[in-house]
């Protein structure tokens, strides 16, 4: 049977929120340049970006206590929370940007105002939390975050989890309204649908079943129809692979020494939901606690407001699990066909590290409704289990590789962009944070694979993010002026109003 081969400027394969945001830039930088993309499912941003698969937090660590660790001198590091609240806004930035370019209708189709909280008990993590505040509290881009012991206070904040609490020794929690919920399915529909207007051609239900390097330097795939079987051969002189779980895969078929002894670990994630309208409406937050001792970063419980298709509902988890698959829609065989005689040792040793891990994760998949009702009531202590359902999201496949400061076989918990030396290919791997900081990600995958272009460039991406090439930290003036340009761009000056009937947002 012979083949169609087409040629492009650039090939995105996956249609998530990472490849909508790189498609995005790159056609705001060089319009003329021909891109497409490839995705095996049907629709966009089902997998990972979909706003049922994942908590829909804007990720700027105004919350999220695993971005601040305690000193063995008792200090608090806040390093990675400042990266990741300036990596947010830098997302926050180009979002504005595309409201303000008419790029964007609406922004409120997939962003709104709520509150950001952490919330602890016991005396320990009351004394971290106190801590905590204090070295974010002194940072401009954390002004505004409010701390109280107060359970008056609380009650005020959080009513659906103080209601019938019990006094059982101290509890303290932080609150600031500088935090969003985002729908980052919406967001990837909205950015694709602009892309097919700049005749980006998208297809779906396309397999990329083989990927390699040609003898002119460009990279062909083999594109395989997912209906009727037919095939295609596409070349294009940049690749990007932003699918997910299924990005390690693809990396391997590539061949490039990068991605060399480089493994990956699945966890699955669950969360518990709650549409009754009386529960939800006692409820206006994200409010993340302490991790338990043995879990992942991204099992942190949390309690979620969240909305979705103009509906609020509550989202409590996620609670972590195990499959062999990459993807949520992925083979049971993705974990053991990642397996490569160059990773071998590097996932064998990963093996022997995480045997705590792996135990927790096989307790997670045993845990009855009942028990993760017992979970929930942590939080909201008078839950009824005919108020929540379980509801599968997503899957996270972690980073293991060989690290000079965790040693052989280190799994990893962050977001990692591996790019061939000349800059022709570029994989994104990793989970958290993720969708949240894609714009960021985005600009480290141009700056690392198009350096000749980017003198010409910057020009045009300080008119999409003012503060490119700048620290935020060390502009706090800057700050203040980019908070209230992107907040009256993305309509964040106040709570969203909400509906009595049916808790829709206005």
């Amino acid at each position: 049977m012979s083949t169609k081969q087409m040629h492009s400027d650039v090939i995105l394969i996956g249609a998530g929120i990472m490849s909508a945001t790189l498609g995005t830039l790159l056609k705001e930088l060089v319009p003329d340049w021909k891109i497409t993309l490839f995705e095996r499912r049907a629709v966009a941003g089902e997998e990972s970006s979909n706003e049922w698969n994942n908590a829909g937090t804007g990720h700027s660590a105004l919350c999220e206590l695993n971005y601040t660790s305690e000193k063995p001198d008792g200090s608090i590091d806040i390093k990675k929370a400042v990266k990741v609240n300036e990596e947010f806004q830098v997302s926050k930035q180009f979002w504005s940007y595309l409201v303000n370019s008419k790029l964007i209708k609406n922004p409120r189709d997939f962003i709104v105002p709520v509150p950001h909280m952490s919330f602890v008990q016991g005396e320990k993590d009351v004394n971290f939390l106190r801590k905590r505040y204090e070295a974010l509290s002194n940072n401009p881009l954390f002004e505004g975050m409010e701390y109280s012991e107060d359970p008056e206070k609380l009650k005020e904040w959080i009513p659906l989890m103080m209601k019938d609490r019990k006094s059982g020794g101290p509890i303290a929690a932080t609150r600031s309204e500088a935090g969003t919920d985002v729908n980052f399915g919406s967001l990837t529909r909205i950015l694709l649908s602009h892309l097919k207007s700049k005749k980006v051609d998208i297809q779906f239900k396309r397999q990329v079943d083989d990927i390699k390097r040609t003898a002119d330097g460009n990279w062909e795939m083999k594109i395989r129809n997912a209906e009727s079987g037919a095939v295609e051969r596409h070349t294009a002189k940049f690749v990007f692979i932003g699918g997910g779980g299924g990005s390690l895969h693809l990396l391997q078929k590539s061949g490039i020494p990068e991605g060399k002894g480089v493994g990956g670990f699945p966890v699955s994630g669950l969360f518990m939901v709650c549409k009754n309208p009386e529960v939800v409406a006692q409820h206006h937050a994200k409010v993340y606690g302490q991790a338990p001792v043995g879990a992942p970063p991204m099992s942190v419980p949390h309690l979620d407001s969240r909305f979705i298709e103009n509906k609020e509902s509550l989202l409590f988890g996620p609670f972590a699990g195990f499959s062999p698959k990459f993807l949520k829609f992925g083979s049971m065989f993705d974990l053991i066909t990642s397996v490569k005689p160059h990773n071998l040792f590097t996932m064998l040793a990963a093996g022997v590290k995480n045997a705590s891990l792996t135990t927790y994760l096989i307790k997670q998949v045993m845990l009855s409704k009942e028990k993760r009702m017992e979970a929930l009531r942590e939080f909201v202590p008078n839950a009824k289990s005919e108020d929540w359902e379980l509801l599968v999201a997503g899957q996270r496949v972690q980073i293991i590789k060989d690290t000079e400061a965790g040693g052989k076989g280190t799994l990893q918990f962050g977001t990692e962009v591996i790019s061939a030396a000349d800059g022709s290919i570029a994989a994104l791997l990793g989970a958290s944070p993720g969708a949240s900081t894609a714009v960021s990600v985005m600009l480290e995958v141009i700056e690392k694979c198009f350096p000749q272009h980017i003198k010409a460039w910057e020009p045009k991406l300080r008119d999409m993010i003012p503060s490119y090439g700048l620290s935020l930290m060390k502009n706090p003036d800057l700050i203040q002026e980019l908070n209230e340009t992107t907040n009256k761009a993305l309509g964040l000056g106040g709570q969203p109003k909400l509906q009595e009937a049916g808790r829709t947002v206005s």
